[in-house]
């Protein structure tokens, strides 16, 4: 493949083009061990279990994982694959913006969980939306709403929750939704670049065949205790 045709995507997980350390490296995951304590809690929406959409993205993931280099990465577990709605708080982002603006910064997790909790019981569900893959990175899955009105659901969604909520993210407005299938430990040498590349847009080109419209769970307040599970509290089913 043309060195060319590398997408600026793939160009980030490059140690030539992108020498910097993973962002989550050290506090979410390790060297070694997997993944490391960071409670939390969490707006996503599960793959639905037993749906085409779930074998479909197990597959996908699969071939991740035969890839040169995929070492490289540590995987998430096939039943904590997911779509973040709307990102909660977690242990080690107590600033502002990520976090309520009437409640202190020191205020445990399980107490924050148990507060957000009650705030969710007053969220009036708001339209149900369809999801669709836009494209692949190693990472896992870069997806959007299906259609223009998918899309404006989605952002009523975010809207609705950082007002109850009481924080908006710097990245509230252009927040990219993805469905990670693996964190990077360290980045690709230039020389697995083009294999990479085919694979991910193969994979991109199947799924967006196969399943036009992801098979998702209705969003979900979760909590966590690291990324290996996310365990729902309270399901806002907008059909029900």
């Amino acid at each position: 493949m043309d060195a060319r045709l590398i997408s600026q995507d793939l160009l980030k997980y490059s140690a030539t083009h992108n020498p910097r350390p993973p962002p989550r490296l050290g506090t979410r995951y390790g060297r070694r061990g997997g993944f490391l304590p960071e409670p939390g809690n969490t707006i996503v929406c599960h793959l639905e279990k037993g749906s085409a959409t779930q074998a479909l993205l197990v597959a996908a993931r699969a071939r991740y994982l035969e890839m040169p280099e995929a070492e490289r990465f540590l995987f998430t577990p096939v039943t904590s694959m997911h779509m973040t709605l709307f990102q909660g708080v977690i242990e080690y982002r107590r600033k502002p913006r990520f976090w309520p603006e009437d409640i202190p910064l020191e205020t445990p997790i399980e107490d924050m969980t148990e507060i957000m909790a009650a705030r969710l019981e007053g969220f009036s569900t708001l339209d149900p939306f369809q999801v669709a893959v836009k494209s692949a990175k190693p990472s896992g899955l870069v997806v959007e709403g299906k259609s223009e009105n998918d899309r404006r659901a989605m952002k009523a969604w975010r809207d609705a929750l950082a007002r109850l909520l009481g924080y908006r993210h710097l990245d509230h407005d252009d927040y990219a939704f993805h469905i990670t299938f693996a964190y990077v430990i360290e980045r690709l040498s230039d020389a697995a670049l083009p294999a990479w590349q085919l694979m991910l847009d193969e994979v991109t080109a199947e799924i967006q065949r196969a399943a036009p419209v992801l098979q998702l769970r209705p969003p979900a307040f979760c909590s966590f205790e690291d990324m290996n599970h996310f365990h729902e509290l309270m399901i806002f089913d907008s059909e029900t």
